[in-house]
C-alpha cells in the first residue's frame, strides 16, 4: 500500500464499502478510516514490516516524521539537511520536543521521494553512499568519508521490510530544477531514530496493532461481573490507578455500583444511543479493576481516539502528563504494537529513564497483545513494565489468542470476562458478524457485556497489585514483584506464572 493510498479520501471510501473477509481486514479499515479524521491537516499513515517478517503488516507509522533522542538530534539534523529532506520556508518548525530527551523531526521528501521514512532511518543507522536530487542553484557538499557502523547482524534492509514509502520516480526522472549529487553518509548506529509508530487497542495478526481479541457481546442488565466481587471489600484502599484508554462512560456508575467514584475523561465513542467500535473499552477496564480492588481510586484518561489508535509521540506525551498531574501508584494500559526493529519504542525507554523511574514505586502494567505469538510486543516487552497475558475461560491454560514468551511476566483470566458497558446500539464490524450479501449484526446493550482479550487480563493484574498494596503497605513495584514471585510458585505447565482473583 502506498502512503497516499493509506490516507486519501478515495482510499477511505473504498475501505468503508468493502465487506471485510477477516477480523484483520475490519480492524485495518477502521484504523485507516478513523486516524486523524477530525484534524484540519490529517497526518498520513504508512505500513511496515520488521526484520524476519515476510508478509503482512507488522506496524503502522506516521509517514514523514521520525523520532530521535536529544543527544543525536543535531547530528541527525545535519545529515537530513545535507540530504535535502527537511522542510524549507514552512510555517511549522522542522522539529519539536515530544518529552524531555526525545524530539520529533518532520521530513519533506519532495526533492527525494526515493527516501521514505524507513529508508531514511536505514541510511541514518547504517550509513552508505546515496544519490540524491539537490536544487540546481545550491552548491553540493559531499560528506567526508568516515567509518560507517555497518548493518546490524541479521537485520533486513528497510526497503525489504515492508515500507510503503520511498517508491520514487522512474529511473532517469527527477524533480524539475534539480541535479543529481552523490552523498556519503556516516552511519550513527542502531537506536539513533525510529518511526513514529501507531499504537493501538485493535487486535488481529498481520494488522500491525493490537489488544481486544473479540468484539463485545451483550449480557442481561443486572448481570454480576465475572470474575466476581472480591470478599475483601477494603482492597485497594489508598491506591490510585490511572487507566490510559478511550475514556469513561460517566453514566455507568448509576447502573453499576462498583464503579461509584470512578472518574475520567469522556468516552467520545458513545454517541447518544450509538456505540462506536471501541466505546466502553475504558469503562469495562475500570469495572474489572473495581471488581478486585473495590476501594482503589480509579481515573480513566483518554489516550486513544474512538478508533482505538494514537501515534507513539502523542501517547508518551500523555503518559508524561499523567505522571506529572495525576500522581498514580499504578498505570494500566491495554495497547501496544510491533516495531520497526529490536530497539522497540525508544520514546518509552526515555520516558522510563527521565520520568517513570524517578517516581518511586509507580508500576506500569501493560497488555501482552492478542496475536497468539511469541514475538515481542511493545511496550509490554520492555523490562520496566509488568506484561500481562491471558488465561482461557476455565483459568487453566493460555487463552488461544494470547501472546506468550519469556517477555510475558504473568497470565491472568482474560477470556469471557463480564463487566460494565455503556447502554446503546452497537453495529459489528468483524467476521463472522458481517459477510457478503447480509447486513452486519446489530445488538442493543443494557449496561453489561462479555469481552475477551489481554486488554482485560491487564486491569485484573493492576487491581490485584492495588489490593496487595493496601494490605501490605508496599509500593506498586514492590507489590508487583511480590505477586509475580508468588505467581511463579503457582505456575501452570506450558503457560507460566499465573495470578488468579480470590
Amino acid at each position: 500500500m502506498s502512503e497516499d493510498d493509506a490516507t486519501s479520501p478515495e482510499g477511505r471510501t473504498e475501505e468503508a464499502t468493502v465487506v471485510p473477509e477477516t477480523p484483520e481486514d475490519a480492524q485495518r479499515a477502521l484504523i485507516l478510516s478513523g486516524f486523524d479524521r477530525d484534524s484540519e491537516h490529517p497526518r498520513k499513515l504508512a505500513t511496515g514490516r520488521g526484520a524476519g517478517t515476510d508478509s503482512g503488516i507488522d506496524f503502522f507509522y506516521e509517514a514523514g516524521t521520525i523520532l530521535v533522542r536529544e543527544e543525536h538530534f543535531e547530528h541527525v539534523r545535519r545529515i537530513l539537511d545535507q540530504l535535502h529532506l527537511l522542510p524549507r520556508g514552512d510555517r511549522e518548525p522542522v522539529s519539536r520536543p515530544v518529552i524531555a530527551g526525545i524530539r520529533l523531526i518532520r521530513l519533506n521528501p519532495e526533492l527525494n521521494p526515493q527516501l521514505g521514512t524507513l529508508e531514511t532511518l536505514k541510511l541514518l543507522r547504517e550509513g552508505g553512499e546515496v544519490t540524491i536530487n539537490r536544487p540546481a542553484d545550491q552548491p553540493g557538499d559531499v560528506d567526508t568519508p568516515a567509518e560507517s557502523s555497518g548493518p546490524e547482524q541479521g537485520e533486513r534492509p528497510a526497503d525489504d521490510a515492508g515500507s510503503a514509502e520511498g517508491a520514487g520516480s522512474e529511473e532517469g526522472e527527477r524533480p524539475p530544477n534539480t541535479v543529481p549529487q552523490t552523498v556519503l553518509v556516516t552511519g550513527l548506529g542502531p537506536g539513533v531514530g525510529t518511526p513514529n509508530h501507531l499504537v493501538s487497542i485493535t487486535g488481529g495478526r498481520g494488522n500491525g496493532a493490537g489488544c481486544p481479541a473479540t468484539e463485545p457481546e451483550p449480557v442481561p442488565a443486572g448481570s454480576a461481573p465475572y470474575p466476581g466481587y472480591t470478599p475483601h471489600r477494603s482492597a485497594g484502599e489508598g491506591v490510585k490507578i490511572v487507566v490510559v484508554d478511550t475514556g469513561f462512560d460517566d453514566t455507568a456508575p448509576d447502573r453499576s455500583d462498583w464503579l461509584k467514584g470512578v472518574e475520567g475523561d469522556k468516552d467520545l465513542g458513545i454517541l447518544g444511543n450509538t456505540l462506536e467500535f471501541y466505546a466502553g473499552h475504558g469503562t469495562f477496564i475500570a469495572g474489572v479493576i473495581r471488581s478486585v480492588a473495590p476501594l482503589a481510586e480509579v481515573c480513566v484518561r483518554k489516550g486513544f481516539g474512538p478508533e482505538g489508535t494514537v501515534v507513539e509521540s502523542d501517547l508518551v506525551a500523555k503518559l508524561d502528563e499523567i505522571i506529572e498531574k495525576d500522581d498514580p501508584d499504578i498505570i494500566s494500559m491495554s495497547a501496544g504494537t510491533y516495531c520497526h526493529d529490536a530497539t522497540g519504542l525508544p520514546t518509552f525507554g526515555v520516558f522510563n529513564e527521565r520520568r517513570l523511574s524517578h517516581h518511586k514505586g509507580v508500576v506500569f502494567v501493560v497488555a501482552a497483545g492478542n496475536y497468539a505469538d511469541r514475538k515481542a510486543f511493545w511496550p509490554a516487552a520492555a523490562p520496566y513494565t509488568v506484561s500481562v497475558g491471558a488465561l482461557n475461560t476455565y483459568w487453566h491454560g493460555r487463552a488461544s489468542f494470547s501472546d506468550y514468551g519469556g517477555w510475558v511476566d504473568v497470565y491472568a483470566p482474560g477470556q469471557d470476562l463480564i463487566n460494565a458497558f455503556p447502554v446503546g446500539n452497537y453495529t459489528y464490524r468483524e467476521p463472522p458478524h458481517v459477510g457478503p450479501g447480509r447486513p452486519p449484526r446489530q445488538e442493543e446493550f443494557h449496561g453489561m457485556a462479555r469481552w475477551s482479550g489481554t486488554s482485560f487480563s491487564t486491569p485484573l493484574v493492576a487491581g490485584l497489585i492495588a489490593a496487595r498494596m493496601s494490605r501490605t503497605g508496599e509500593n506498586g513495584r514492590d507489590a508487583a514483584a511480590a505477586l509475580i514471585a508468588e505467581a511463579r510458585q503457582a505456575a501452570q505447565p506450558g503457560v507460566g506464572a499465573v495470578l488468579l482473583p480470590e
